[in-house]
């Protein structure tokens, strides 16, 4: 049997710092990392792919913002689906074209998917997620009035609007990836963490305006298709303690324990590698057997065990 393995690409694979972000910017940073992953399904892997959406989303949801006098408005699920087919659509032209050049008549499919979360997570009574533009303090108490958004200062550049973001409970596509995955087909699915949605009875379905975590949900989808590898492709070569000091230290390899403990002590930020440490530790914990977090430059050495921070049980 093939082996199976779940990557989450993190947004830093489309859209790097000091970048815009136009199309050809992003088709061109997707195609160096679907290289990668290409080169990774020649060694004989099946693959899922997910993604991160963070500017896309902030794009969208200023897209809607500054065109509503002119054309109806998006709510944040709506930018959560409009940009999993976006950046679908980006990986997979990228994806395709690297393995033809390789060869390797694989289909590649993009699958819309929704997220359930629940209506009681605390997360929805101390919204954290910051999204979209910032805004002046006038503005943005102005937004706050109108519209009831939650707002948050940042010292250094205005004002900004925060949004939940639950903990995923159940992926709702899952059979369809599921029989996707074993016809052999490269699926592109979850992305931005997946549409969230909230159940309401039995049959009905409502949109949440709401954030969740990419790595999170990653972490949740790969534990459901009992993937022998889940992978977090970051913007750094592996995990390291006391990051961007002259005392940073790479780990190259850990158990879930104490990847844990390193984060109890504060090593890993909760807006960046906070999640990423979490999610894996969550994966193992939870039956998974092995997960990496490395940069799309040093996926492949890390397959071999020779780049990225390997975290197992």
């Amino acid at each position: 049997m093939p082996k199976k393995a779940l990557i989450a690409v993190g947004g830093n694979s489309l859209i790097r710092a000091g970048e815009r972000g136009t199309i050809d910017e992003q088709l061109a940073n997707a195609h160096a990392t679907c290289k990668a992953i290409a080169q990774m399904i020649k060694q004989g892997w099946d693959v899922v792919i997910t993604h991160g959406n963070g500017p896309q989303a902030g794009a969208a949801l200023l897209r809607s913002e500054r065109a509503a006098r002119e054309v109806y408005t998006h709510t944040l699920d709506m930018c959560v689906a409009t940009t999993q087919s976006e950046i679908g659509y980006i990986l997979q032209r990228a994806l395709e074209s690297e393995l033809k050049q390789l060869g390797i008549n694989k289909l590649v499919a993009t699958l819309p998917t929704m997220v359930e979360v629940d209506s009681s997570d605390v997360a929805f009574q101390k919204p954290s997620k910051p999204i979209g533009p910032f805004y002046s303090l006038e503005v943005a108490e102005e937004k706050k009035r109108l519209l009831g958004w939650d707002i948050v200062e940042d010292a250094s550049r205005g004002y900004r609007r925060v949004v939940a973001s639950p903990a995923p409970v159940n992926v709702l596509q899952f059979d369809v990836i599921r029989k996707i995955v074993d016809l052999g087909i490269i699926t592109i699915a979850l992305g931005g963490g997946g549409i969230p949605v909230i159940k309401k009875g039995r049959n009905e379905i409502i949109g949440s305006e709401a954030v969740i975590d990419k790595d999170r949900s990653s972490a949740l989808l790969a534990l459901m298709l009992d993937v022998d590898l889940f992978l977090i492709s970051t913007d750094t070569d592996q995990v390291y303690t006391n990051y961007n000091k002259d005392s940073q230290e790479g780990i190259p390899n850990a158990t879930a324990d104490e990847m844990e403990e390193l984060l109890k002590d504060g090593h890993f930020a909760p807006g960046s590698m906070g999640p990423k440490v979490e999610s894996v530790i969550d994966f193992i914990r939870n039956g998974g057997q092995r997960a990496i977090i490395t940069s799309y430059e040093n996926l492949l050495e890390a397959l071999k065990g020779k780049a990225g921070t390997h975290v197992t049980g």
